[in-house]
């Protein structure tokens, strides 16, 4: 599957231009019925519980030439590719080779939260797609679930993200599912949790 999204995604890089301004209204007139096309999609994802990643280079499998990032150690537990390639799937049908797979990503997550009841925002559109990842990089800027609040404060800064964002982004890994090692030393043994919600944890 991951395989079929770096060919479409290398495709609809060649095929968008090189450079382009994000809007909310970008695909208006070449696919119009786009949000149409993710709704349904995203609405059996949600029934199934299902997490999406939230950057396209993400999508990319290994090549000869770069190691993708879904091996990184903070990224292994990502779920719903083949959600993402539904959508893909079911967008290339009603406008081919139009609306970028970094798009689809950012499109499943507004649909996704809004659907769950979440908040609602201005999506702007018109992302190109990556042409490749960087392993390395995934391990150096993606925050540890074992960093306290200072250490995701300054792992944000570094990557131009504010306080607002460290939010918003910690929210949103609230939904679904979590693996156990990422809270257990939290329930067995810091001091600072509420010890009858550390205990139904447990």
């Amino acid at each position: 599957m991951a395989a079929s999204l770096f060919r479409l995604a290398f495709f609809v890089a060649l095929v968008l231009p090189q450079t382009s301004a994000l809007s909310s209204n970008y695909y208006s007139k070449s696919c119009p019925k786009l949000f149409q096309v993710v709704n349904p999609i995203m609405d059996k994802a949600i029934r199934r519980r299902l997490e999406l990643g939230c950057d396209g280079s993400l999508l990319l499998d290994d090549t000869p030439t770069f190691t993708g990032e879904k091996t990184t150690p903070r990224n292994v537990n990502i779920r719903g590719f083949d959600v993402i390639d539904d959508i893909k799937t079911a967008v290339e049908m009603e406008c081919p080779g139009i609306v970028s797979c970094a798009d689809i990503l950012a499109i499943a997550s507004q649909v996704s939260v809004r659907k769950l009841r979440g908040p609602i925002w201005h999506l702007m559109l018109g992302r190109l797609d990556a042409r490749t990842a960087n392993k390395d990089l995934a391990d150096a800027n993606l925050p540890s679930f074992s960093l306290n609040l200072g250490g995701l404060k300054t792992n944000f800064q570094n990557v131009g993200l504010s306080e607002k964002d460290l939010v918003a982004l910690s929210g949103g890994h609230t939904i679904g599912q979590a693996v156990c090692t990422t809270f257990r030393t939290r329930i067995y043994t810091d001091t600072n949790i509420d010890p009858i919600f550390a205990a139904k944890r447990q």
